[in-house]
């Protein structure tokens, strides 16, 4: 028999060796996962002995990081904004940053919301889960995402109030108007795509990541059809990449937005653009 903290020691070194950014934390987080403990209650249990069971799932958990499968693939699960959500490699990883957007979209009333390219559900999902009153549809061309949102959908508990399409952009949606219509669509540019790291470029799905060319391509697409899909006086909130929010802002004047801002992520890096006020272009 061992105990998890000589397996946790271990752990880390191999890790550290991989050249895995923060290998103590990530050791922590897959033996607590191995365990089937809470993260907090990990430091508890660590000198206690470990079944032949718990140590395999520890080492599958540690292979498969050390391969730069991201964390949140191999345990399911990723928190964001609060809650958790489950995340497989069908469906981009809930990243921090993308909280601005929900924080944004929360800033004013909405009764209806759409998202576009919804992937795990989490933007739009959590918003639901935020405004009870409120009913949401979800795009995504991927079909394996789109079960990955369903699931997400039935944890929260807001299965009721959201409906997911299959489909390109705005091609699928049902109701004409919106409140709010949200994504976080690829943006990452094809020169960009090599430079990403093997967590991002090997393991999440590439269409969610790049439309290739510049990046922009699907911010031309939302933003020139939006305004056929927003109610009078809706938003239009689009996460971009931190060098794209002049040219993305551009498109949104261009398609008619009078009110388009640009916001900063907590790293002070351009993370959101909020367009609204419709004029025609």
């Amino acid at each position: 028999m061992t105990t998890g903290a000589v397996l946790l020691a271990g752990a880390v070194a191999r890790l550290r060796e991989a050249g895995i950014n923060d290998p103590a934390r990530d050791a922590r987080i897959l033996l607590a996962y191995a365990l089937g403990v809470e993260r907090s209650r990990l430091t508890l249990v660590l000198y206690d002995d470990v079944t032949s069971d718990q140590a395999a799932a520890f080492e599958r958990a540690i292979e498969a990081r050390v391969a730069r499968q991201p964390v949140a693939q191999i345990v399911g699960r990723r928190a964001f904004y609060g809650r958790d959500f489950i995340v497989t490699p069908d469906v981009l990883d809930p990243r921090p940053d993308t909280e601005l957007l929900v924080d944004l979209a929360l800033s004013a009333p909405f009764e209806t919301v759409s998202d576009l390219g919804t992937g795990s559900g989490c933007i739009l999902l959590s918003l639901l889960a935020e405004r009870p009153n409120a009913t949401g549809q979800g795009v995504d061309l991927s079909e394996l995402a789109l079960a990955v949102a369903g699931r997400n959908a039935d944890l929260l508990g807001v299965s009721d109030r959201v409906v997911f399409h299959s489909g390109s952009w705005f091609e699928p949606v049902v109701d004409a108007r919106f409140d709010l219509i949200v994504s976080n669509p690829p943006y990452i540019t094809q020169d960009e795509m090599t430079q990403l790291s093997p967590e991002v470029r090997d393991w999440e799905p590439h269409m969610a990541l790049t439309p290739g060319g510049d990046g922009l391509d699907a911010y031309r697409i939302i933003i020139q059809a939006a305004p056929n899909h927003l109610a009078e006086e809706g938003r239009l909130l689009l996460e971009i990449g931190h060098l794209q929010g002049h040219a993305v802002s551009e498109l949104c004047r261009a398609a008619g937005f009078t009110t388009v801002v640009v916001h900063q992520d907590l790293g002070g890096k351009d993370r959101v653009v909020a367009a609204s006020g419709y004029k025609g272009a």
